[in-house]
């Protein structure tokens, strides 16, 4: 578990041709739990998120509502903001690839990278899907020319146009992904961009000479930035002008952790180290890719039709049930079916059940046995041996991105702390006189497991825990050990942490 340095944390960049849903949430969320423990941890963090508002989904999504592409951003910029907000995530900045600092510093990079000697005036024909805005290789086809993402047929086009010399970094890549397996992960990710990189690369597209709706090339402003280059250097154009009057770079790039989902592995894992190096700039330490949210068996698109609004399930369940849901049900990385089904299970048996009555039982028997004080004790020895080490264990899997694998440490010990009520069984001890160091021994232990797991879930569900935190009078939302807290605190029951559903 590495402590050392700045941590900057990004989200993919979100397109405003359509409304918000799950799957936006699930990225953010994400990102989110990384942030929130690395702040634990007492590293200075900058966490990005924000509005991708350029390229043809925007222009083509405008002109069928036959407004300005701007107009749309505009209008669907804020749902996003919204989104990000009611998930309940603590993002530093959120930007939008219409600021107008944004594209000052884009075009200075492209240029810079112009300036080098990757960029060539050429003509390029290929496959292209308007709604994945990219040029598919050959064996990026599925069957009949139509997208694999998509399942639409693909446009054959022509262009002439400025293109990025991406063929001029096959040994660097290559030489990249040896020295640093860990750049991508899961591995399976890493091995499929591996792959892509050794069937060789091809120079690719810098910029679209049929639209409007973009960044205007420098040096040619007849012609308008390809978006994925527009779009993938927000995560370095953003540390410049997020703070007013100060500039990030130095103290946040290179990112350590990029998470996205495995539709834009190749823009992210290819084209923007490739990117970077052409601009003389550090590439980021690490990426997770994780898996689609599959509804029926098939990701959730707008256009495919099929999302679930993350509005109605935080209106019902919450927006801490909604972040714990995700993590938890799909091991993150990998696909995952979603369903409200799913959802009503994982609240019922584990976070009103597991974790929200260990709670209202923990609290009532230290306010019945011991008038609201936690007892003068030491941990039991079962739960020391249980706890042990769970600080570096949950720290590894963070560090990794391994967000679901360190939710289910941290639920084994919630678990594990219902065993130990049953165990021990207070409500017997109390009937006994001659037990009362025994009770003592067993409430303290209680209350003392729920506070370390508390602070452990804080990264997951940050209101739920703040508002237990405050019940077991613990001010640190930090981490700590089993029995780092001496008992004679006062502490008080409340209402269920997540009630039961009609």
């Amino acid at each position: 578990m590495a402590d050392e340095g700045n941590y900057y944390v990004t989200t993919p960049i979100y397109y405003v041709n359509g409304a918000p849903h799950l799957g936006h949430a699930y990225s953010t969320i994400a990102a989110d739990v990384l942030a929130r423990h690395m702040r634990q941890r007492g590293r200075d963090v900058f966490f990005l998120t924000g509005t991708d508002e350029h390229g043809e989904p925007v222009a083509a999504a405008a002109e069928a509502e036959g407004i300005t592409p701007q107009e749309l951003a505009d209008r669907n910029a804020p749902a996003f903001q919204k989104m990000v907000d009611r998930v309940g995530a603590s993002n530093d900045f959120f930007i939008r690839t219409t600021d107008p600092g944004h594209i000052e510093r884009v075009q200075q990079i492209v240029q810079r990278v112009h300036d080098n000697g990757y960029v060539y005036e050429g003509s390029y024909e290929g496959w292209y899907c308007e709604r994945c805005a990219d040029f598919k290789t050959e064996v990026e086809l599925d069957e009949g020319e139509t997208c694999p993402i998509h399942k639409t047929e693909l446009v054959r086009e022509k262009e002439e146009n400025w293109f990025f010399r991406l063929s001029a970094f096959q040994e660097d890549l290559e030489k990249l992904y040896e020295e640093h397996p860990d750049f991508v992960a899961p591995d399976f990710r890493r091995n499929e961009a591996l792959a892509f990189i050794k069937q060789g690369l091809r120079d690719v597209s810098l910029s679209r000479p049929k639209l409007t709706w973009g960044i205007p090339v420098p040096w040619d402003t007849e012609q308008v930035m390809y978006v994925w280059f527009d779009a993938l250097l927000n995560y370095v154009t953003a540390l410049g002008y997020a703070r007013e009057g100060e500039d990030l770079t130095d103290a946040f790039w290179p990112a350590q952790m990029h998470v996205l989902a495995k539709d834009i592995l190749k823009f992210h894992a290819v084209y923007w180290p490739a990117f970077l190096m052409a601009a003389g700039l550090p590439v980021p330490e690490r990426m997770y890719i994780h898996g689609y949210l599959l509804l029926e068996g098939h990701k959730m698109s707008k256009s495919l039709g099929n999302t679930l609004d993350p509005d109605e399930v935080m209106d019902r369940f919450g927006a801490d049930a909604l972040r714990y849901y995700l993590m938890r049900e799909v091991s993150f990385g990998q696909d995952g079916q979603v369903s409200p089904e799913g959802f009503e299970t994982r609240y019922e048996t584990e976070l009103a059940n597991d974790y929200g009555n260990l709670a209202s039982r923990v609290l009532a028997m230290v306010d019945r046995y011991r008038d609201g004080v936690v007892p003068e004790a030491e941990p039991a020895p079962e739960l020391v041996a249980a706890f042990d080490g769970v600080l570096d264990r949950v720290g590894t899997l963070l560090d990794s991105a391994e967000i679901s694998k360190a939710l289910d440490e941290i639920w084994d010990l919630v678990r594990r702390l219902n065993r130990f009520v049953e165990e021990t069984k207070p409500w017997e001890l109390a009937k006994e006189e001659s037990s009362g160091d025994s009770l003592d021994r067993s409430l303290y232990s209680l209350t003392e497991g729920l506070r370390v797991v508390t602070q452990l879930l804080h990264p997951f569900m940050p209101t739920t825990t703040d508002r237990l935190l405050d019940q077991l009078a613990e001010p640190s939302r930090g981490l700590s050990e089993l029995g780092s807290r001496p008992g004679g605190v006062s502490v008080r029951s409340g209402d269920p942490l997540f009630p039961k559903l009609d």
